[in-house]
């Protein structure tokens, strides 16, 4: 059997030494978890293989937030169980209790080998060091040098992803990921900007900064002051984009922000988007705009600010593109408090958006709150909300034909003579749209992936826009 390659599965093909087979499923933030595994198996002297029988032992990492993304988990440790019948599981589903207090991994798959939460990685090696022995002394068989000192990539040649801390230090009722993830942990400033200097050095042409809230980076430390190549650097969230700026700009490369709360002090990176230095995108996680809605989720900051917020980063950086999750039928949610939110859509013009129907999470203390709606309501709450959200992002869309904009090519067959597909500042990989590209007009014109082209946009498809290159 094979595993999906869309789980991000690497894999070797060198015989005589023990393979694992490797899922990962979730958000960004588990894949760099999986990549620390797979750098240290890589560093151990294992393999990885792409098929359940072809391994000695299947790790899977998985997710645990929404009902839909446990239940991928669950199918899957269950077909690797079924398929290899060696199975440890990690990851945010394996810090979840069950209904009786039980691990719920444990509880649906019994056979399985060990059960870890996230970033654990010291935690899964010991399983795997008990269930198959390494076959190599970790202290002569280091990591291969072509992995550049970066170790294990999931993620195209060229852009990673570049975690800045763990954890969350907010208690939002419809959320449990503090609960398998723990409080703010900030990583060193000189550790993350030593690892975007050898990820640049690499080749990475877009860094996507993520964590589970960017904008809080040091709080936990207290801004403390660390050190990058000799000079001091202040262990905060401004200090590091100016850093990341400075370093990308030398491989004329891109810097992308995600998970970022609207906290004041964001208006500070303004000026740096303005420059040039990083990208004029925020992922920001509003999940609503009434204040009353905002407090029974208890969320930071109220509607009204972060409107008045989006508009001073809009005059600040004309450029600038928001994109944003939603959270549809709330418990307690009225039918005013929608309409609310879709004005707050309209009026902030929020470029990108999803939506969910409010689900119940187990653990989720909202589960607590009064005034659950229907699922029919929820759902049609949410369809309401993405048709308002799709005329914005339309719109906006419209607006660029005629523009031209630089475009990172993710896919070029043939060197582009067939055209291919990339993404503008506006699109962050697999959440946004693309830029389809057409063939070149001119037979010299050749493209390759993961280098920038300039591109006139001609016109709109769907949420995607198309482009000649030029």
């Amino acid at each position: 059997m094979t595993i999906d390659a869309s789980t991000a599965v690497a894999d070797t093909a060198t015989s005589g030494t023990p393979k694992i087979g490797f899922v990962s499923l979730g958000c960004p933030k588990a894949l760099t978890d999986s990549e620390l595994i797979l750098t240290q198996l890589r560093a151990e002297g294992y393999e990885t293989s792409k098929t359940y029988a072809g391994a000695d032992l299947v790790i899977v990492n998985t997710c645990g937030f929404i009902d839909d993304a446990v239940k991928e988990s669950l199918d899957t440790i269950g077909e690797a169980l079924a398929a290899n019948g060696k199975v440890i599981v990690t990851g945010c589903l394996g810090a979840r209790a069950a209904e009786g207090g039980g691990n719920l991994v444990r509880e649906m798959h019994p056979s399985v080998l060990a059960v870890t939460g996230p970033h654990a990685t010291q935690e899964v090696m010991d399983a795997v060091h008990l269930h198959v022995p390494k076959p190599h002394d970790p202290f002569i068989d280091l990591v291969p040098a072509s992995a550049a000192g970066i170790g294990v990539k999931l993620t195209p040649r060229h852009y990673a992803y570049l975690k800045i801390s763990e954890g969350c230090n907010h208690r939002c009722t419809f959320c449990i990921i503090p609960s398998m993830r723990g409080d703010l942990v900030s990583r060193p400033i000189g550790d993350v900007l030593g690892e975007a200097q050898r990820l640049f050095e690499s080749g990475v042409k877009e860094l996507l900064v993520i964590s589970q809230d960017t904008s809080a980076y040091g709080v936990d430390v207290k801004y403390r002051t660390g050190f990058f190549d000799g000079k001091p650097v202040k262990t905060r969230m401004f200090d590091l984009c100016a850093k990341l700026g400075e370093l990308a700009a030398v491989h004329g490369a891109w810097v992308r922000l995600h998970y970022v709360y609207p906290y004041p002090h964001v208006d500070e990176v303004l000026p740096l988007m303005a420059q040039g230095l990083v990208l004029p995108y925020l992922d920001v996680p509003l999940q609503h705009s009434h204040p009353d809605v905002l407090k029974r989720m208890k969320r930071p900051a109220s509607g009204e600010r972060n409107l008045e917020r989006i508009q001073r980063w809009r005059e600040a950086c004309p450029e600038i593109v928001i994109r944003s999750t939603f959270i549809a039928g709330f418990p307690g949610e009225t039918e005013a408090e929608f309409e609310h939110l879709l004005d707050f859509m309209r009026a902030a013009e929020i470029d990108r958006a999803g939506c969910f129907a409010y689900s119940p999470v187990d653990g989720a203390l909202a589960n607590e709150l009064p005034g659950a709606l229907p699922t029919a309501v929820r759902e049609e709450r949410r369809a309401r909300f993405m048709e308002v959200a799709e005329a914005l992002s339309t719109a906006k869309l419209a607006r660029r034909v005629g523009a031209t904009m630089q475009v990172l090519i993710d896919s070029a067959p043939a060197l582009g003579r067939r055209g291919g597909t990339g993404r503008s500042y506006a699109d962050a990989p697999e959440i946004d749209g693309v830029v389809q590209l057409l063939p070149p007009e001119k037979a010299s014109k050749i493209l390759k992936v993961g280098e920038f082209t300039r591109a006139r946009i001609v016109g709109t498809q769907g949420h995607d826009l198309v482009a000649q290159p030029i």
